[in-house]
């Protein structure tokens, strides 16, 4: 029997770069689906297009009744529930999605039980970050005895080719400050605050990073026996920097939290990483360094990835999870994040299929 995948959002940057690595990696029939169909899309033959707004209950319960996995790729996740995922739970259906955001992961675990009684394999944040960058800290946790610090740093060039949703998700994450899990215990930081410089691989070099809320600074704290989850971003070119920290530091916060004002930020700078794109690429570096013990011994282990196009890194994460549990190599009733679900060597073969390398380096500390 073919399986059927379901791709909500299928036709957003993310949405069709998780069907491309689909069509790329497995024999699946895919349905994506959008509010609106378009004149102009055209699909490969294992893609048939359903018009569908997720509003419409009825309409998305019939859809996920005739599919045996679906994906998740219609954010902004903050303004999402998780109707979907419940939906998924009640019809026995496993669930993926490229959620993004701290509060989507808080209505999302309460299911876990009920997931893991219908025996649903539900598994959230599987883009690039999160998704990758969970699994690159597992591998790195593996190779040590007691791991203490995660400290993970990302630098994404221009829009990442990831469209005006991942605009508005920056912006949304500005509006309030965050807590993150410091010396064993929960302290609240700025968003965009505390600036650091970190050496990624070339091209990118030298990029400024902040701290930034998302799902890794709660999912990997819940993951690891850790002291310290350090979780931060930088944009390339550094300008898109300075512009964000004024948006975070010097707006009124009352204007910034406004949808319409959100709103109008994503448009403008999407429209300015049309032209900035050109120069910077639309790729991603990700640094991530687990500081612990090894052999009775302090080390720090340092993985790094750096990928010319960060929708597509996001699309290969997703897509190499959706082929596992298709081919019955990856079950796990319940809802997890990426690291608790995925097994470093899955992780490494899909990166291996997918020729994403990752190069990791352990260190003595004196």
């Amino acid at each position: 029997m073919t399986d059927r995948v379901l791709i909500l959002g299928g036709r957003g940057r993310i949405g069709s770069n998780v069907m491309q690595d689909l069509i790329a990696h497995t024999q699946v029939q895919i349905t994506i689906t959008g509010r609106h169909r378009t004149s102009e899309t055209a699909f490969s033959p294992q893609v048939q297009f359903l018009t569908l707004d997720l509003a419409d209950r009825d309409g998305l319960r019939d859809a996920i009744a005739s599919h045996n996995l679906v994906i998740h790729c219609a954010g902004p996740f903050l303004y999402r529930d998780a109707s979907v995922l419940e939906t998924c739970i009640e019809m026995g259906v496993n669930y993926l999605d490229v959620s993004d955001n701290r509060a989507f992961i808080h209505k999302a675990f309460p299911y876990h039980e009920a997931a893991a009684a219908a025996g649903v394999t539900a598994i959230i944040n599987t883009g690039v970050f999160p998704g990758i960058s969970n699994s690159m800290v597992r591998q790195a946790v593996e190779q040590l005895d007691q791991p203490e610090t995660i400290h993970l740093s990302y630098g994404v060039a221009g829009s990442g080719g990831a469209g005006v949703t991942v605009m508005r998700t920056t912006f949304l994450g500005l509006t309030e400050p965050f807590e993150a899990w410091i010396n064993n215990q929960w302290r609240q930081v700025k968003p965009y605050s505390d600036r650091e410089t970190v050496h990624f691989p070339q091209p990118y070099g030298k990029v400024g990073v902040y701290w930034f809320d998302i799902p890794e600074t709660v999912t990997l704290v819940n993951s690891f026996p850790v002291k310290t989850v350090i979780t931060k971003f930088g944009s390339i070119p550094d300008i898109y920097n300075h512009l964000t920290w004024i948006t975070a530091h010097l707006f009124p916060a009352d204007w910034l939290r406004k949808p319409e004002n959100i709103e109008y930020l994503s448009q403008l700078s999407y429209r300015m990483t049309q032209f900035s794109d050109r120069i910077s690429g639309i790729g991603i570096a990700i640094r991530a360094q687990v500081t612990g013990y090894q052999a009775g011994k302090p080390v720090t282990v340092i993985s790094t990835l750096v990928h010319e196009n960060t929708a597509a890194a996001a699309g290969a994460c997703t897509g190499s999870i959706a082929q596992f549990i298709l081919a019955g190599q990856l079950s796990k009733p319940g809802i997890w994040s990426v690291e608790q679900a995925l097994t470093t060597e899955l992780f490494e073969q899909a990166m291996q299929r997918r020729n994403i390398q990752i190069y990791s380096q352990t260190t003595p500390l004196t």
